[in-house]
């Protein structure tokens, strides 16, 4: 068959094969302990599925506008904004089925044939493919080991120009668990405006932080609440992957554009969700801050061990539920490492790889996982080190 040029660069992405061969291996009676997916292992807080439950048997199973309920959008401006000292307002929100549709159409509604779009590298796999589908052409910018995986601005400042139309920034970022330190974030603000070009600030991961880092959106820097996109939702934090919520806080005439491209395309998002969503932000948040304590004893736990096996080096990271341990010394590309690991200890992990050219040398493990198995997979990594 012949399909669309726009698709031809498409693919299912590292963490869903490495899963599929977890799988067979454990159909054939293999024990494999999961650390290759990014899911929070916790269910969803029970009062957040009771609403949701509640709302389906009040018959709240209906369209929505495309843009979200008001109700939701509202409650969504004032917790995005409490949470980061800013102040938005509900028409500058739009609420997607899951948080990719405020990465993916954002992006639609800005990007032409031949914009550059900056993206982080290693970075999460959709960036790039959304940049291509868009018809843009995608630069990817080295994260630095040395500088807590925050970008390498000497080669951001060589690529950037006015030829750049898109900044795509994650922090805390997947895979690296990273978080762009303050000064980086000016550097960078101080060149979006002078080539006048767009930022997408992918912010799934801000509630999931520790150690009292200094956490800043760049929306909130000066000149760039008109040019920065906020993309957030509900599945990290809230362990709610399967309800799929996420949202957008964009200016308000993107908002609008946005809002637009659901239409045509996904319609709405589900109604009970929504009710749903409301429940998780105006709910006791005591369990996000006890989920967040829990992470940071498996981080600690893991990055410890890592640090004891031969030929592995693992940064403390600072957000998010990643490590990236550096295995240059093993004398393996992370392909190899990641499938003998694999193979020989039965433990999934990602190569770094996966996530960019620049993720080479490096392991993705998610410590979405228990204490205990996170203490197995250590040993079982231990023994064939």
């Amino acid at each position: 068959m012949s399909f669309a040029k726009r698709t031809q660069t498409l693919s299912s992405g590292g963490p869903y094969q490495v899963l599929a061969r977890a799988q067979a291996l454990e159909k054939d009676g293999r024990d494999i302990i999961h650390l290759e997916i990014g899911q929070p292992d916790f269910k969803t807080f029970s009062n957040i599925s009771e609403v949701g439950i509640q709302a389906i048997q009040d018959g709240f199973t209906r369209y929505t506008p495309p843009i979200g309920m008001p109700a939701l959008r509202e409650v969504i401006a004032e917790d995005a904004g409490r949470q980061r000292g800013m102040e938005f307002q509900p028409d500058q929100v739009v609420v997607s089925p899951g948080a990719k549709p405020n990465l993916f159409f954002p992006t639609l509604a800005l990007v032409e044939k031949g914009d550059e779009v900056i993206y982080p590298d290693p970075g999460f796999p959709s960036y790039e493919a959304m940049i291509r589908v868009a018809g843009g052409k995608p630069i990817p910018v080295p994260l630095l080991e040395e500088n807590q995986f925050s970008f390498d601005l000497s080669v951001f400042d060589e690529v950037i120009s006015d030829k750049t139309r898109m900044i795509i920034l994650n922090s805390p970022g997947n895979p690296t668990g990273g978080i762009i330190p303050r000064s980086d974030l000016e550097h960078i603000a101080r060149a979006a405006i002078k080539h006048d070009c767009w930022v997408l600030s992918d912010e799934i991961y801000t509630r999931i932080v520790y150690d009292d880092p200094q956490l800043d959106s760049i929306m909130g820097y000066p000149g760039m609440a008109e040019r920065t996109i906020i993309m957030d939702g509900f599945s990290k934090t809230y362990a709610m992957t399967g309800w799929r919520l996420g949202y957008g806080i964009m200016p308000r005439d993107l908002a609008a554009t946005v809002g637009l491209l659901l239409m045509h395309s996904v319609g709405s998002t589900a109604q009970f969700t929504q009710f749903a969503g409301i429940e998780a932000l105006t709910g006791d948040q005591k369990q996000v801050d006890e989920v967040v304590a829990e992470y940071k004893k498996r981080r600690d736990l893991i990055v410890t061990g890592l640090n004891q096996l031969p030929g592995i080096s693992c940064q403390n990271p600072k957000g998010a539920f990643y490590v990236f341990p550096n295995i240059k010394q093993l004398g393996k590309s992370s392909q190899q490492a990641a499938d003998w690991i694999l193979q020989e200890a039965g433990v999934a992990l990602l190569p770094g790889n996966a996530f960019g050219k620049f993720g080479e040398g490096y392991l993705r493990l998610s410590y979405a996982n228990s204490q205990e198995n996170i203490q197995k997979a250590l040993e079982r990594m231990g023994e064939i080190l």
